[in-house]
């Protein structure tokens, strides 16, 4: 198993993603290798700076770099040298298993597509975020950002991609599956909901619960819970909020710990034909770490093949 991670990607790079690989090597199994994605004599540096062996990582030399600021649309095609367009032609031709950045995200979506493409039958992938339950589950919602304006349709297709990788990722057999909307009613909602309401409650092969209310998201009402990308970063965000404000008023709470995000360190994105991890920007050696391991178990689970087979 190959991983490759963009090293120059994210606000604390290459520090943070060079320390997080490390970190990550020495908790995956042996059969599994790193591999190095960016400017050669900074991977060196960093990693000589932290008395680690080079040989025990892979090191593919992408000197150029996709800012934050770089237009997602021209970044790749004028920057053909750069971590990320390196790293989706080496997952294009299978040199590697799973691609991983802390990088612009419009970038890794913009890449996604046009270097590796959908999968047949999906006309918007995804992304996700994991929402920690009072029970001490987990759940997912999706999208988070990536499609804000969604048709009943749309949503639908979450609710599914959503599901298969409940089950393929996190072992769950059967997920829950609910959608997010101001009422429990099937008639609540806006229009886009309660279409997307009366097309879920169709689709029989699916464990669709009903409607779930903002209160509900960590109560462990759902496994898997469906919303349009605008709605799904508004409670992202509101997430990361509530924990940063706990932090900062100095509470000690095991629960509210797991809102961190570096718990979770990435999310894949589902519906392209490789396996495909979105960090976040402001990861530290921590999130990397735990980035690079869930891509590690995406490519593990066969996510994208899985994905694929099921929707042809």
């Amino acid at each position: 198993m190959r991983i490759g991670i963009d090293i120059l990607g994210g606000d604390f790079a290459p520090d943070a993603n060079i320390a997080g690989a490390i970190l990550a090597q020495k908790e995956l199994p042996q059969d599994s290798k790193i591999v190095l994605i960016g400017d050669q004599d900074q991977i060196l540096g960093g990693l000589s700076a932290l008395k680690t062996n080079p040989a025990d990582f892979e090191i593919v030399h992408a000197p150029d770099t996709i800012t934050m600021n770089d237009h997602p649309t021209k970044a790749i095609p004028s920057k053909p040298n750069s971590s990320i367009a390196v790293g989706f032609d080496l997952l294009n031709s299978k040199k590697i298993n799973a691609f991983a950045s802390t990088g612009n995200t419009g970038a890794m979506l913009i890449g996604s597509l046009f270097k590796i493409g959908a999968i047949e039958g999906i006309s918007r992938p995804c992304i996700t975020s994991t929402l920690p339950q009072i029970t001490g589950k987990q759940s997912i919602l999706l999208d988070v950002g990536s499609n804000a304006d969604c048709k009943p349709e749309t949503l639908v297709l979450f609710a599914k991609l959503g599901a298969l990788y409940a089950k393929n990722v996190y072992q769950i057999g059967n997920p829950r599956i609910a959608l997010l909307s101001i009422g429990e009613e099937d008639q609540k909602g806006n229009m886009v909901t309660i279409a997307t309401n009366a097309l879920l409650r169709e689709e029989k092969a699916m464990n669709f619960i009903g409607n779930v209310e903002g209160r509900d998201l960590f109560s462990d009402t759902a496994d898997v819970i469906v919303c349009d990308g605008f709605t799904g970063n508004v409670v992202l965000k509101e997430a990361e909020g509530i924990y940063s404000l706990i932090k900062q008023r100095g509470i000690k709470d095991e629960y509210f710990d797991r809102f961190n995000y570096e718990n979770y360190g990435g999310t894949p994105i589902l519906g392209v034909k490789g396996n495909v991890i979105i960090g976040h920007g402001i990861s530290n050696d921590i999130a990397v770490k735990n980035m690079i391991i869930h891509a590690y178990e995406v490519a593990q689970s066969e996510l994208a093949s899985k994905i694929n087979t099921a929707f042809n």
